[in-house]
């Protein structure tokens, strides 16, 4: 059966082209659909490519009960409602990269037009005039270039600003000091950059710490003739505030290629301000740019339809190829970790505590919780989970959620451990790891016992109280039964107490041989449990 792309935006033909050339997919190509023939296409397509104009809705995304990733050539997704996605497990995918350049070039554009006013030099020519005095211009040289938010479009500006001699500062909550002191950038608080720049240019998303972080008291502590500029999102500078300071004198000039509203109000009052450069959102809109992101979210979204890796996603960890290949192992033993523990537990739990140890910590382990996440929501959810809406399916049952990493001295080289802890404290638990070349997971502890078990197929975990004859007696019962053990782990805390086996096992016990085994009276526990 073939698998339908609708491509409802307009993106560059070689991404077109890439997805007709993909074994087993259909394109449609649907441009200017309006938002009813929208719902009418989505029927039957498993995922959906846009940039800005087609809206991604919640009740887009219910009319297409296929769909499992949605595909944004550009970097926003204001026209994608993430969070229903989410909730049906849909990847959103964004290509943040492909613009980087077009959108620095375009930043350090404004940046030049604030320190020398062509745009109103070059209107005023052709008004027929000669007005040299009128505008007069300052350097970038040896001026200060505030950067909040060194990613990577604020990282491409500061560069270009250090080959103009400019001294460079940033401010970014996320950034480690080692890069910051690699990139020749000075590191410092959002009030220093604000008192400290000549220049301030904005790469952030928009979120709610960063709405309106350029705002009356921003400006405020800003020096008087500082010059503003944002082509990230709009809105990240207060716009209000930003009219009354330009109006003062205290900001001397400003650019601006997004908006609190877009498109701007003909009668916005920013147009009506002689120093201040507008583009209309152009800061993906080269040639270049738009060959880039449209190639890319097609590769994008043809990795996810193939089971392949997931990159850019905005609603998941996203995992490339090299990650993958490192993490693939522990992926399959966190969804087996996860099920496991949901089957050795109540149906009800408070919390579900997941702890890492060894060289796993030192990796991205945000997936790993993601499987143990899954594996736990299988046997509860069914199919419908995956790594996308796991975490929301678990927060809808009240389950809260704990990571922890340590680096306590432990037996392996690597060890997570699951526990579900109910609301009197009670906790049902397994730890597992991955031993040989293969990586090969296996399942070292359960309930505090020390174990040896493949973590694959079918179990049946037996606890019992320590007497002769018991794992002959289970044996014969699973022979009679006709059930095959594949292999066996004991364990014991002290002799005459309780034991537990834990046997892997070939085919499923009958439900008369699984009440002869409860009802024994030296087994304490018998539960069968499918991974």
């Amino acid at each position: 059966m073939r698998v339908k792309v609708l491509v409802a935006d307009k993106i560059s033909a070689s991404g077109v082209e890439y997805l007709r050339r993909q074994p087993g997919l259909t394109v449609v190509e649907a441009y200017g659909s309006s938002p009813e023939q929208v719902l009418g296409l989505v029927g039957d397509v498993e995922a959906i490519v846009v940039r800005s104009e087609t809206k991604i809705t919640a009740a887009v995304m219910a009319a297409a009960p296929r769909l499992k990733v949605v595909g944004r050539a550009g970097v926003g997704v204001d026209n994608v409602d993430v969070e229903a996605a989410t909730e049906r497990g849909v990847i959103v995918m964004n290509t943040p990269s492909g613009n980087t350049i077009a959108t620095a070039e375009l930043t350090f554009t404004h940046i030049l037009c604030g320190a020398r006013p062509v745009p109103q030099a070059a209107a005023s020519m052709r008004a027929g005039k000669w007005d040299r005095k009128g505008f007069s211009g300052i350097e970038l040289f040896r001026k200060t270039l505030g950067v909040v938010g060194l990613g990577r479009i604020g990282s491409e500006v500061a560069k270009r600003a250090q080959a103009f001699g400019m001294r460079v500062v940033a401010y970014d909550p996320y950034l480690a000091p080692s890069r910051a002191k690699a990139m020749q950038v000075e590191a410092m608080t959002l009030d220093q950059l604000l008192a400290e720049s000549d220049y301030i240019t904005v790469h952030m998303p928009m979120t709610d710490s960063t709405r309106h972080l350029i705002d009356e008291a921003a400006l405020a502590k800003c020096k008087k003739g500082v010059r503003l500029f944002n082509c990230a999102r709009g809105g990240i500078i207060k716009e209000s505030a930003l009219v009354a300071a330009l109006k003062s004198g205290h900001v001397a000039a400003a650019g601006l290629d997004v908006f609190e509203e877009e498109p701007l109000a003909a009668d916005h009052e920013l147009r009506k301000l002689p120093n201040v450069s507008l583009t209309p959102h152009l800061g993906a809109s080269t040639a270049e740019a738009q060959e880039s992101v449209g190639l890319e979210v097609a590769e994008q979204v043809a990795d996810v339809l193939k089971g392949g890796v997931i990159r850019n996603a905005v609603n998941m960890p996203s995992i490339d190829a090299a990650a993958l290949k490192i993490l693939g192992p522990y992926l399959d033993l966190g969804q087996k970790l996860g099920t496991l523990v949901q089957q050795l537990g109540p149906q009800q739990i408070a919390t579900l505590r997941v702890t890492y140890w060894g060289k796993i910590v030192d990796l991205d382990a945000n997936s790993v919780t993601r499987a143990i996440q899954r594996g736990f929501l299988r046997r509860i959810s069914g199919d419908s989970v995956n790594f996308v809406n796991a975490p929301v399916a678990l927060q809808r049952l009240g389950v809260k959620m704990e990571v922890l990493k340590s680096t306590d001295d432990v037996d392996f080289t690597e060890l997570v451990s699951v526990e579900a802890v109910t609301a009197d404290g009670t906790v049902h638990s397994a730890r597992g790891t991955l031993l040989g070349k293969a990586a090969r997971p296996r399942v070292v502890e359960i309930n505090g016992r020390d174990v040896e078990v493949e973590a694959h197929g079918k179990l049946l975990l037996i606890e019992n109280h320590d007497e002769p004859g018991m794992i002959g007696y289970v044996g014969t019962l699973l022979g009679k039964d006709g059930v095959n053990i594949a292999n066996m782990s004991l364990s014991r805390q002290e002799p005459g107490q309780t034991a537990l086996m834990v046997i892997n096992l070939d085919s499923e016990p009958s439900e008369p041989a699984r009440r002869e085994l409860k009802s024994h009276r030296a087994i304490k526990l018998a539960k069968f449990i499918q991974l």
